[in-house]
């Protein structure tokens, strides 16, 4: 059966979990509302205004897009593959678990949560972590040495949650259990924005919270991972689909 989010769900977790942007942005455009008049170059300033009202109004219509119309959370490139042991991997906050479970009936399914208050501090994972209750049996996991034998799982996923790993070396310790509790035969999905050109006019400045496909690729290499496969499920988001080195045809 397939999950139904409801209508907007993406775009108002974004607002509601990063309010604190919105109201420094309401902050500033009432604020540059109330001096216009009373400062030199009114037009620049009223320039600047409409800017910013625009910025915040893309980003928003960008994500409403992304995460409530473009059909992302059907997860299509998952179509077909082996999910005889899906192990799906969170940063403390989990849309997909259910989602994957429905989808694939009679997979054996693991769930972790890599979230560490210590080192992931984004605040917006806190209220997300507040809104949302893990997915029963959720694993929390540390992403140098995750709980399980080595070849454990035919299909791992990850998705909009790697990047959570701002650490280089912490990012490819965790590629390198990816690839450790991953079959010879079996496949690793990792789905995120990038830092890139489409990213940044949606987000300005908010794109440098993603890592730039250079970087993902220079993770997987480090971590003994090929990159099999790119698909683009919107022109906002990637997933990279990845393979042991040495067991792609």
């Amino acid at each position: 059966m397939e999950i139904k989010r409801k209508p907007f769900e993406g775009v108002f977790n974004i607002v509601r979990f990063n309010w604190q942007f919105y109201v420094i942005a309401a902050i500033a455009v009432a604020t540059l509302l109330f001096f216009k008049n009373k400062m030199p170059f009114a037009d620049l300033l009223t320039a600047g205004i409409i800017v910013a009202i625009a910025t915040v109004m893309v980003s928003l219509a960008v994500s409403y897009y992304v995460y409530d119309v473009s059909g992302l959370y059907r997860l299509s490139w998952l179509n077909g593959v082996n999910a005889a042991a899906i192990l799906n991997i969170n940063a403390g906050f989990d849309e997909t678990s259910t989602i994957v479970q429905n989808k694939f009936p009679q997979s054996q399914l693991t769930v972790c949560d890599f979230y560490n208050q210590a080192t992931h501090t984004e605040v917006s994972i806190k209220r997300a972590r507040q809104a949302y209750p893990p997915y029963p049996g959720t694993l929390s996991v540390q992403t140098n040495k995750l709980p399980f034998l080595s070849s454990s799982f035919t299909t791992v996923l990850a998705i909009l949650s790697a990047h959570e790993i701002r650490d280089e070396n912490e990012r490819i310790q965790f590629f390198t259990e990816l690839n450790r509790v991953l079959q010879p035969q079996g496949q690793i999905f990792v789905t995120e924005h990038l830092r890139n050109g489409n990213n940044f006019l949606a987000y300005t400045i908010g794109f440098f919270h993603f890592h730039s496909k250079k970087t993902w690729l220079h993770t997987f290499k480090q971590a003994n991972l090929i990159l099999k496969k790119e698909i683009k499920a919107t022109p906002f988001i990637t997933t990279f689909v990845l393979e042991k080195n040495g067991t792609a045809t």
